[in-house]
C-alpha cells in the first residue's frame, strides 16, 4: 500500500466520522493570573462544529485519489 492510497483511506474514514459525529469538544487551559506562587487557570471547553460539504468533500476527494491511483498502478 503506497502513500496515495493511505492519504485516501484517511481522508474517508475522516469524512464519515464528520458526518456521523458533526462537531467534536476540546478543553483548553489558558493562565489567568500569577500572583507569587499562586497560578489561577481557568479551563475552556470549545466546540468545533464540521460542516456536511467539508465531510462530503473529503470523502469525494479520497474515493477519487484510490480511483485515479489505482488506474495508474495498471
Amino acid at each position: 500500500m503506497n502513500a496515495v492510497n493511505m492519504i485516501a483511506i484517511v481522508l474517508i474514514i475522516g469524512g464519515i466520522l464528520g458526518l456521523v459525529y458533526g462537531s467534536f469538544i476540546y478543553t483548553r487551559e489558558t493562565q489567568e493570573a500569577k500572583i507569587g506562587p499562586l497560578e489561577l487557570s481557568v479551563k475552556e471547553s470549545e466546540t468545533v462544529h464540521i460542516p456536511v460539504w467539508a465531510s462530503i468533500g473529503a470523502i469525494v476527494a479520497g474515493s477519487g485519489l484510490l480511483l485515479f491511483a489505482n488506474k495508474k498502478s495498471e
